[in-house]
């Protein structure tokens, strides 16, 4: 299963929405992508009683299409030990790792909903467990084979909702949480080769997104209208990889679609 010529990423929380777009933008680069997630059906997740489609062996079908090579990983980001595993595996297969894309979240099907936080489920803290605490381990077992390979990229999927108000302190303090790693792991990977980025992403147009913009039409259209597809960010994230001036980027948090025109990206 090595592919010694290409470039290999981990992609974690790939069965759907901004990991499965990021996925089959950098398998349409060539990369061997791992696809991490829980979903191994289609029918592995719901959100207000519709099944969300998707699960990581169709991610990783879809990226070989492609043109990479996709591989699904059964793993749950809440168990350290299965991301462990997932590294070794990762090291043991292709003895090497040129990006990890940290973007596993924890979301809640109330996250969206109107109302101070104390009068929605306190389960919504989960993104605190799933989404910041995760990415570190993710991070911690990724490090050392992106050192190894004397360069890299460990990106954190973000979003302007850690400067301001967006869905709850929660979701803003997993978001800053997210800019706060990548600066710190960058003083640490400093030399190394390897960078640490946090990107903030715009509007998406998820699964997940089609269906609250079926819910609440009047709040969404404009929303949806500036949406950007999970792909776009993928192609962003890969020239990020790619770019010759990566080291001098490291620790800081950028905007994806500030970044795009420079590398001639667009939608």
């Amino acid at each position: 299963m090595s592919c010694e010529n290409r470039q290999v990423a981990v992609v974690t929380g790939a069965s759907r929405g901004v990991g499965k777009g990021i996925s089959l933008a950098l398998g349409a680069a060539g990369m061997v992508v791992y696809v991490t997630g829980r979903s191994t059906t289609a029918s592995g997740a719901q959100l207000r009683g519709q099944v969300l489609p998707g699960s990581i062996q169709e991610t990783a079908e879809a990226v070989t299409r492609a043109g990479g090579l996709g591989i699904p990983v059964a793993c749950d980001h809440a168990d350290d030990a299965q991301v462990r595993a997932l590294f070794e595996q990762v090291g043991r297969e292709q003895g090497r790792l040129d990006l990890l894309v940290n973007n596993a979240t924890f979301l809640h099907e109330n996250l969206i909903d109107p109302g101070p936080f104390w009068e929605k489920p306190l389960e919504l803290v989960g993104i605190l467990d799933v989404g910041l605490r995760s990415a570190y381990v993710a991070s911690y077992y990724a490090a050392p084979l992106l050192v190894a390979g004397g360069r890299g990229l460990i990106a954190f999927v973000s979003s302007y909702g850690a400067g301001c108000y967006m869905h709850g302190p929660a979701y803003g303090a997993q978001k800053a949480g997210c800019d706060k790693l990548a600066a710190d792991m960058a003083v640490d990977l400093e030399g190394s080769g390897v960078a640490a980025l946090s990107l903030w992403l715009g509007p998406q147009r998820t699964e997940r997104t089609t269906i609250a913009g079926e819910e609440r039409a009047d709040q969404y259209e404009a929303f949806l209208a500036q949406a950007e597809t999970p792909e776009f960010n993928g192609r962003v994230i890969r020239a990020l990889l790619d770019d010759p001036a990566l080291a001098s980027l490291s620790g800081q948090t950028l905007v994806t679609a500030e970044l795009a025109p420079g590398y001639g990206i667009s939608e």
